[in-house]
């Protein structure tokens, strides 16, 4: 355990680990509040282990719509008027008309994931990119753990560099999730890599693909499968009888409104267990009601013509699998009878979800001062902050595992502008009582972030981790 820092060394207020959608919303509130209250700005520092910022590259599929308003972006549920809005970002790009003649509150996920990259771009000043961290140390000082230092690289001989902070923001997001006995080959893999692992499969017309799953995303894969392989047969494989339609209604997405977080930690536990369980068709293994129509429309035209290569495999679950060197051999048992039957195919997709990473796995000697609920998973206060023993001093803020605590959005776009202000808003109390949050005034909105060059040159009118439901 380190001593407190020496006079003069750097302690940033906070420093970000991870710089995905979560993090990349406090990257901007604090850029705001620093333009907006210079006298009191936050010196902060994000850390990104890839090279540049991506989010879901695997799965940004030509044609592919989000599922979460537009509106819900990374800032206009904190503050409508801000510059970084997904509406600023189309009129820098030149799109503000067009895209208001679509009629659709839902954008391209390609054109989403512009957008965030646009606003990445404009707070890049913050991030540290190829940084991944190895540790989080407690730095002891004369009444407890006043600073943490916040390690980088240090592995395999690599010269670590060190980050000390008063405050911590972990968005760690979340992890593929794969069947306990899969190990990704060349030919299985899980979906989030669809695009980079189709591009890597041996030069040829691909026979047959099998998806396993019965979500948004098994639903996509299989839709995109089918369409840019025309000569190739695609096998959807999932337990159900068919595809499970999302609820989108609009009583129902009050569940992701920032009100109900508030409902929801306040909850007896009994409570938030049964509001997770009658809401969750409105985003675990659902599929958007427009996408089940179009298989289905595909398989019934294909049925007419006799060349069916858009095959379900409805109430089926795969029971073994084989690597080969040319093929993958899945055997696929039908539940209702028993009946097994192979598939040889050139590659095998797992479109099976997305876990959470526990966030105290990457606080290395600092998770001990961190405190666990009875079901073991991590403690959340309301302000996203652990809950940790008294001898910290210092905030451990989290993003993304807290589900449990404070409901369904933990993980999704929805409430991301709000939970960041929020964040913001602890940060500042706990470093002055007198520095409390206030909204940005209307001068450092007018200025906003100075335009950002373009990959191609000329100013950013070119194009170039949470799931997207409402």
């Amino acid at each position: 355990m380190s001593t407190s820092p020496s006079r003069g060394a750097t302690v940033h207020d906070l420093v970000g680990i991870g710089f995905g959608p979560s993090n990349l919303a406090l990257a901007i509130a604090i850029e705001e509040h620093n333009r907006a209250a210079p006298q009191h700005a936050l010196d902060a520092v994000f850390l990104e282990r890839q090279e540049r910022f991506g989010w879901h590259r695997g799965m940004l599929l030509d044609g592919a719509t989000m599922q979460v308003s537009f509106l819900k972006d990374l800032v206009t549920m904190r503050d409508p008027a801000s510059r970084f809005s997904f509406l600023s970002y189309l009129s820098e790009r030149g799109r503000l008309a067009d895209f208001i003649n679509r009629k659709s509150l839902f954008p391209f996920r390609i054109e989403f994931h512009d957008y965030l990259e646009w606003a990445a771009d404009h707070v890049a000043h913050l991030v540290r990119y190829d940084a991944e961290v190895t540790d989080v140390a407690p730095v002891r000082g004369e009444s407890g753990v006043d600073a943490l230092e916040v390690v980088v690289g240090g592995q395999d001989g690599e010269l670590a560099q060190v980050h000390r902070a008063r405050n911590v923001a972990i968005a760690a997001g979340i992890r593929p999730s794969l069947p306990s006995n899969c190990t990704p080959t060349g030919r299985i893999w899980h979906n989030h890599d669809l695009l980079a692992r189709l591009a890597e499969l041996p030069p040829g017309e691909p026979k047959r693909f099998v998806v396993v799953g019965a979500g948004q995303s098994a639903a996509e894969t299989t839709e995109y499968l089918h369409r840019h392989f025309p000569g190739c047969e695609v096998c959807a494989v999932f337990s159900r009888y068919g595809y499970s339609p999302s609820d989108d209604t609009a009583f129902a997405n009050r569940i992701f409104d920032p009100e109900a977080v508030d409902h929801f930690f306040q909850a007896p536990d009994d409570v938030k267990r049964r509001l997770l369980e009658y809401h969750r068709n409105t985003n675990y293994s659902v599929v958007d009601p427009e996408l089940i129509d179009d298989l289905y429309r595909r398989t019934y035209q294909e049925r007419v013509r006799g060349e069916q290569r858009l095959r379900m495999l409805n109430a089926c679950h795969v029971v073994e699998v084989q690597d080969f060197a040319d093929c993958v051999r899945a055997v696929v048992e039908f539940l209702p009878t028993g009946e097994r039957r192979e598939l040889h195919a050139d590659a095998l997709v797992y479109a099976t979800g997305y876990e959470p990473v526990d966030p105290l796995q990457l606080l290395g000697a600092t998770a001990a001062y961190c405190q666990r609920t009875p079901d073991g998973v991590v403690a959340v206060e309301r302000d996203y902050r652990v809950a940790t023993t008294e001898d910290m001093r210092c905030g451990i803020y989290v993003q993304g595992a807290t589900e449990h605590s404070h409901g369904i959005t933990s993980t999704l776009l929805s409430n991301t502008a709000v939970r960041v202000g929020e964040i913001l808003s602890s940060v500042l109390a706990r470093t002055s009582p007198q520095q409390a949050c206030s909204p940005p005034t209307s001068a450092s909105r007018a200025a906003g972030p100075a335009p950002v060059p373009a990959r191609g040159g000329g100013t950013a009118r070119t194009a170039e981790a949470t799931t997207d439901r409402p």
